[in-house]
């Protein structure tokens, strides 16, 4: 079984590139602002929630989406250890909420020190449901997860095949699928994981 949800095109990348941002910080920091960003417009373009976005989403303009960074970046700032922890996300997403009047939906966490099972039904469940899923990584022992280390990206598909269970992640205007035991198992005690989003 496949799913995979609709997404958005900037021209001809997938969702923002942080490749994109000229200002230091942002551009090597920025991921995580980058995620909510283009979850927002996610939600606007396909869950109606219109307040989160204030541009068109029939047409995502790259103009337009960098001075909606400019919004967002207050929340999810960069800083020297990055966004490193799920509460430090959802605080930035709540007080976002908070600002726009936004109290439809919900966000939590879902920490990596769940199990693989655990995991894989929560992101079925949020795929089927329509929502793509933040997720955070910190230090992976899997080389093939090196540029995902100390990172955010986004889940927006999941893949059942032959005992595998495969997720599309969505980072830097492009995708991949993966194996989500490579993902999620990072060999570390310190870890990240995914941040839920439904409605109340």
């Amino acid at each position: 079984m496949k799913k995979e949800l609709e997404y958005f095109y900037i021209k001809d990348s997938y969702g923002w590139n942080q490749d994109w941002f000229k200002e230091v910080w942002m551009n090597i920091g920025g991921c995580g602002c980058v995620t909510a960003c283009d979850t927002f417009v996610h939600l606007k373009k396909y869950k109606n929630k219109n307040n989160l976005y204030p541009f068109d989403t029939d047409v995502v303009e790259k103009e337009e989406y960098f001075k909606f960074t400019n919004i967002i970046k207050p929340y999810l700032r960069p800083r020297w250890t990055g966004i490193d922890k799920l509460d430090l996300y959802i605080e930035g997403v709540k007080k976002y909420f908070l600002k726009i009047d936004e109290n439809t939906i919900d966000v939590s966490g879902f920490s990596g020190d769940n199990s693989y099972e655990e995991a894989k039904n929560i992101i079925k469940k949020q795929i089927e449901n329509g929502y793509v899923i933040p997720m955070l990584i910190l230090k992976h022992k899997n080389h093939i997860m090196k540029d995902y280390v100390w990172h955010w990206f986004l889940i927006n598909g999941y893949e059942e095949i032959d005992n595998k269970f495969k997720v599309k992640l969505v980072t830097y205007g492009k995708y991949e699928w993966k194996d989500l035991e490579d993902v999620w198992n990072t060999g570390y005690t310190k870890k990240g994981g995914l941040i839920i989003y439904s409605e109340k």
